[in-house]
């Protein structure tokens, strides 16, 4: 375990109050809840440019890239972080089955780099500490999508 710093602790609660914020709780709440699509497409029919849903998509992604690069270039000690941080590999999950075709779409194999190697070494983390934990994690999410999928065709 590393040494860490009490500036790696303030830029931590620093990250945590930007969570806190009205706007960007209202944008995680709504990614966690309604965000679900398979293809570029998809998404490009569903949250539209401009939209509030396309402006959640994007805070919510652009603040997890962010915290994922400032841990990537070790502004904050890795393991500190994934102690205290969880959320951003939900994030990646739920924008991974789009993210091949955006980046093909953009010519851009960057678009969500740092999340997305800050993730893998976060499941390689956990799994040695947990193994199974992210697998049954998936599962679990699944499920619950599959749970809301069936909850709206019943109300439509």
């Amino acid at each position: 375990m590393g040494q860490v710093t009490h500036e790696q602790a303030e830029l931590m609660l620093k990250l945590y109050e930007l969570r806190r914020e009205a706007r960007l709780r209202q944008a995680r709440a709504w990614f966690m809840d309604e965000f679900n699509v398979t293809t570029v497409e998809e998404f490009q029919t569903k949250y539209l440019p401009g939209s509030e849903e396309n402006i959640s998509f994007r805070m919510v992604v652009s603040y997890w890239e962010m915290c994922a690069n400032i841990v990537n270039r070790g502004l904050i000690d890795e393991e500190f972080f994934f102690e205290n941080q969880g959320e951003q590999w939900l994030v990646f999950e739920k924008v991974k089955p789009v993210l091949l075709g955006w980046r093909a779409a953009f010519k851009n194999p960057l678009i969500l780099a740092n999340l997305e190697e800050h993730c893998k070494r976060l499941e390689a983390w956990r799994e040695k500490r947990a193994p199974g934990s992210t697998e049954a994690m998936r599962q679990m999410f699944q499920q619950m999508a599959k749970a809301r999928a069936a909850q709206a065709g019943a109300s439509a």
